[in-house]
């Protein structure tokens, strides 16, 4: 799928790290160091404009090292841009650990994944079919 893009960061447009990957990483696109103390949050900008096909939607979705290693994560995960939004891409970064935690320029922030939806048509009824979960959920199918 074609993809319009408009880089105005320091860095190379993102790009899959390998030929199965998912997602592409995006880098902060700031010119100093920001240190998030904990439970802090940013919106850190990435200089990335895109305009997405119709029918398809960029997740912005939390990089595992970052979360493992450090426990900083994407506040609203995933994070959608819609087909029609034309602004910058940033991300809402968290820091969920007890440290402070650094976030350096081009330092690789979040990863973005670009798929299809589907489009809902709502068919209002009176009652739903029974399944054998019926309502349970929250943990109702055990450990």
């Amino acid at each position: 799928m074609k993809v319009q893009i408009v880089n105005k960061s320091a860095y190379e447009t993102p790009f899959y790290a390998t030929e199965k990957s998912a997602g592409m990483d995006l880098k902060a696109n700031i010119e100093e160091p920001i240190t998030l103390a904990p439970l802090q949050r940013a919106m850190v900008p990435t200089g990335l404009y895109i305009a997405l096909p119709d029918g398809t939607e960029a997740q912005v979705r939390p990089r595992s090292g970052l979360a493992a290693k450090h426990g900083i994560t994407v506040l609203n995960s995933p994070g959608t841009i819609d087909a029609d939004y034309r602004g910058e891409i940033k991300v809402i970064l968290v820091n969920l650990s007890n440290e402070p935690f650094v976030i350096n320029p081009g330092e690789r922030i979040a990863q973005m994944v670009v798929a299809r939806y589907e489009k809902v048509e709502w068919d209002a009824v009176e009652s739903l079919d029974e399944t054998d979960r019926g309502a349970g959920g929250f943990g109702s199918t055990g450990k």
